[in-house]
């Protein structure tokens, strides 16, 4: 059983979202591996911060071409389009919670190229933005 000290801590943590905070930026600084590490996290943080202030894209570590391959490697016959079930499984793979039940496509159970990076690239976005929400 926690003490409540401990359920405050759970609390508090959750509330500001550090756990992810920390993951995003811990991630960010093994891909990376700067050569000046404590510097790298302080941009990292400010970026974040104008990301907050702006809603302008915040740091992450997928791009237009990562999600490329990915499509790539679920469409290996190079078919434009992947079933839902693969979308779904898809965006859990990479970390996304939120994912949209209803995208463009679904009902017909083809999933576009298209759809599918725009669906990815905006629920790494939720993802990165590790701030609280207003």
């Amino acid at each position: 059983m926690a003490t409540q000290r401990e359920e405050d801590a759970a609390e508090y943590l959750k509330k500001h979202n550090i756990i992810e905070l920390l993951d995003n930026l811990s991630c960010m600084l093994f891909f990376h591996r700067p050569e000046k590490p404590r510097e790298f996290l302080i941009e990292q943080l400010e970026q974040l911060k104008i990301s907050q202030q702006t809603r302008m894209k915040g740091p992450n570590l997928f791009n237009n071409a990562n999600l490329d391959a990915v499509f790539g490697i679920l469409d290996p016959t190079n078919q434009k389009h992947i079933t839902f079930a693969q979308y779904k499984q898809a965006l859990m793979t990479l970390g996304i919670k939120d994912i949209n039940e209803c995208p463009d496509g679904a009902n017909e159970d083809r999933i576009s190229h298209e759809t599918f990076k725009t669906e990815a690239m905006q629920g790494i976005q939720r993802c990165s933005a590790t701030y609280e929400q207003l």
